[in-house]
């Protein structure tokens, strides 16, 4: 049952955070490292926000104008009459969206590459698909333009790593890439070295919510009247409670576990008293080396300062929040960063203040008058009064001849009108121009034309432009560098059972691959009896994986420039066309473009479809074995035809014996009856089995005779003997 009342939550943040005993010293320390955070950025965290205001000013918020100026530009007592132009002409958006769309353009990304002999090139590609899966559904594009925009105008942004259930119903976890819109929220350990907070030991995020949203958030935490009671006397309460608003963190943290680790043969290693431990003690006995080691743990928590309302310890080795900074220095000890904004601020002001200027002297200055001689305009004073507020089609004068001698003087002419001062005008270019030089933008860089002319000349004026504002990107890169090497650690935590996970490829092509974190090896291969691989299964648990950071243009671009480079090189070669035109039509974008790059790949030679990593020599090798092969199997196929014929002749052998024995026996029957037989009952019973025999098949001799030869059996005479007959 929910504590309703509140008072059993009091009574447990009293005694000091009512879950442990070091709940009170985690909150303790909690406190003062937050004191701390505020006092080493309030300084660089104030100028921040001033360029924020700035680069976002505009004719109605008038953020470029200092206050004191702009009271005395103002209305006086309430009367605008003396009031003198405060213009807002901001130039600075263009200056940093060139460098922000530029990383748009040109995304940074991480390749995953293996380390040691354990790690496998398929996972790796494993690695940077899931990576890129990771990315898809985070809308991580979103989360990096808003940590580069921060970066360019005002010096720093952020960014997450959070864990989420991938449905109400399952226990599976997916990893994705949080969006810190408001970086003055992050408060990091202003100790750090890496420009990314990899080396953090601690980093707040804060939110601020109303009193009433905090009651039904947490409805078992302790009252907020008891929250301001725990901190009367302590200074920091203000950073925690206000009137309004109520402020809770995710507090992130390193803790460390003081442990020996062992070192066995074969370079095995394992910490005292854990089973590997004693395993490894019963098999080789005492260790060769043993040392301390600080075994790194990240813990966090959520906390109203007073109590602590979540607590889990993360499953990577850093900090999940990565910093992007701009231009950053360290000054008497204190940290001080800077964007784009800040060295521009006074240009932008002076490029106001003349512009201002400008319009107030034009403003103020008489309109041009028509002067004319006395008498010309009698009679039509009224068209010419109102000569510059309506639109007359003709105007009229008088004619004066008083000059004495008769001749008509002339018409009317209006005077010169005023016009701005060369030095207003030559202060207001300057002011332009320093706000090119302080951004390191020129006017090839911003698109503006030059005296350039050909377009190498003008690439590398705009290259000349990119190296001044090239330190941003390469920031970006490192960040996004340090996130892919936290998902490489994650993965394998976060992805600790059997399942199907979902794979994206450089082209976008989304693939189903399986993950067995059990297996012993990277990569297990499913093979039928043919020994044809049906399926992958993999580990990414096995082996160690770094990342390298890329930038340049995503993939369109480079499919782009690669139809262009292509199209060039077949058309100065058209017999290309028989060797790689598939590729060609494959990187077209018109609907059936797949399909024909398919049946086109059909037309061209298979050897030269086949893979490419093999050199010549075992190209050359495996050819000569494969011929090698076919005759082996030819050979066979004789051997087995001439067993098959041995075996046909034996048996004719044995049939022709077993004939033979028959024809003896006849023969001998026959001289055992012959004494008492006629020559004619003789001749007749040799007629008889000679038919028989026939009949049969035959004696082979009588086979190979003509069957027009009907004397055959002539040759069995009772006269002839019998064993004169062919053996």
């Amino acid at each position: 049952m929910a504590n309703q009342s509140g008072i059993v939550a009091a009574a447990n943040v009293a005694a000091g955070g009512g879950k442990k005993n070091s709940d009170s010293d985690v909150l303790s320390t909690a406190r003062a490292r937050l004191d701390l955070a505020m006092s080493a950025l309030s300084e660089s965290r104030e100028d921040e926000i001033d360029d924020l205001k700035f680069y976002a000013g505009s004719p109605d918020n008038h953020w470029q104008w200092p206050a004191d100026v702009l009271a005395t530009r103002g209305a006086v007592q309430g009367q605008t009459i003396n009031a003198r132009p405060c213009l807002t002409i901001n130039k600075l958006p263009q200056h940093v969206r060139q460098v922000t769309n530029d990383q748009r353009q040109n995304r940074p990304g991480a390749k995953v590459i293996p380390v040691d002999d354990k790690a496998d090139v398929q996972v790796a590609e494993i690695f940077n698909g899931m990576i890129r899966h990771i990315e898809y559904i985070s809308d991580a594009d979103v989360a990096y333009d808003t940590a580069c925009e921060n970066q360019v105008s005002y010096g720093e942004g952020y960014l997450r790593l959070l864990t989420e259930y991938c449905d109400d119903n399952t226990f599976d976890q997916d990893i994705k890439i949080g969006r810190v819109r408001n970086s003055f929220s992050v408060y990091m350990d202003p100790t750090i070295q890496d420009p990314t907070g990899a080396d953090a030991q601690w980093c707040f995020i804060t939110e601020d919510i109303t009193k009433a949203e905090y009651a039904r958030m947490y409805p078992d935490a302790a009252p907020i009247t008891t929250l301001q009671s725990l901190g009367v006397g302590d200074q920091s309460i203000s950073n925690w409670l206000n009137e309004d608003t109520i402020r809770i963190a995710d507090y992130y943290y390193v803790d460390y576990d003081r442990a020996t680790l062992n070192l066995y043969p074969d370079n095995i290693t394992a910490f005292t008293n854990s089973l590997e431990d004693k395993q490894l003690k019963a098999m080789y006995g005492k260790p060769l080396k043993s040392r301390e080691s600080d075994r790194r743990k990240v813990k966090y928590c959520k906390i109203n300062g007073y109590e602590i309302l979540e607590e889990r310890e993360w499953a990577g080795k850093w900090i999940p929040v990565i910093r992007i900074v701009g231009n950053e220095f360290e000054v008497d000890g204190r940290l001080y960063v800077s964007g784009l904004v800040r060295n521009a601020k006074d240009a932008q002001r002076m490029y106001n203040y003349w512009v201002s200027q400008e319009a107030e002297m034009l403003a103020l200055a008489p309109k041009a008058p028509f002067i004319g001689y006395g008498g010309q305009f009698e009679g039509y004073e009224t068209q010419w009064k109102t000569a510059n507020t309506q639109n007359w089609p003709y105007l009229e004068v008088n004619p004066d001849v008083t000059d004495g001698q008769g001749a008509v003087l002339p018409l009317p002419q209006r005077a010169q009108p005023p016009m701005a001062s060369s030095g207003l005008l030559q202060a207001k270019a300057g002011a332009s121009e320093d706000i090119k030089s302080t951004t390191g933008q020129y006017n090839a860089s911003l698109g503006m034309g030059s005296n350039e002319r050909s377009g190498k000349a003008i690439l590398a004026r705009q290259r000349e432009g990119d190296v001044g504002t090239y330190h941003y990107g390469d920031n970006l890169a490192r960040g996004v560098r340090h996130i892919a090497r936290q998902l490489i650690d994650l993965i394998p935590k976060i992805y600790d059972t059997q399942r199907i996970a979902r794979i994206i490829g450089e082209d976008g092509e989304t693939k189903m691959v399986k993950i067995n974190p059990d297996q012993p090896e990277p990569v297990n291969k499913i093979v039928d009896q043919q020994g044809v691989v049906m399926e992958k299964i993999y580990n990414p648990s096995v082996g160690k994986y770094d990342v390298v950071a890329t930038t340049g243009p995503g993939y369109a671009t480079k499919r782009q420039e690669a139809l262009e480079a292509m199209a060039q090189l077949l058309q100065g070669n058209p017999q290309l066309w028989t060797v790689a035109g598939d590729l060609f039509v494959k990187n077209m974008d018109w609907p059936g473009a797949q399909e024909m790059a398919k049946r086109f790949a059909k037309t061209i030679d298979p050897k030269l479809m086949s893979d490419a990593d093999e050199n010549p020599e075992l190209q050359a090798a495996q050819q000569q074995m494969q011929a090698m092969g076919q005759e082996m199997e030819q050979m066979h196929q004789m051997i087995q035809n001439v067993g098959k014929s041995i075996e046909v002749q034996e048996q004719r052998r044995k049939d022709y014996e077993a004939e033979i024995k028959a024809y003896q026996a006849e023969t001998q029957r026959i001289s055992a009856v012959q004494a008492g037989m006629t020559e004619q009952q003789i001749q007749d019973i040799a007629m008889g089995v000679v038919a028989a025999a026939m009949e049969q098949g035959g004696i082979p001799e009588m086979r190979e005779m003509q069957p027009e030869q009907p004397e055959m059996p002539q040759q069995m005479q009772p006269e002839m003997p019998i064993e004169g007959m062919p053996q």
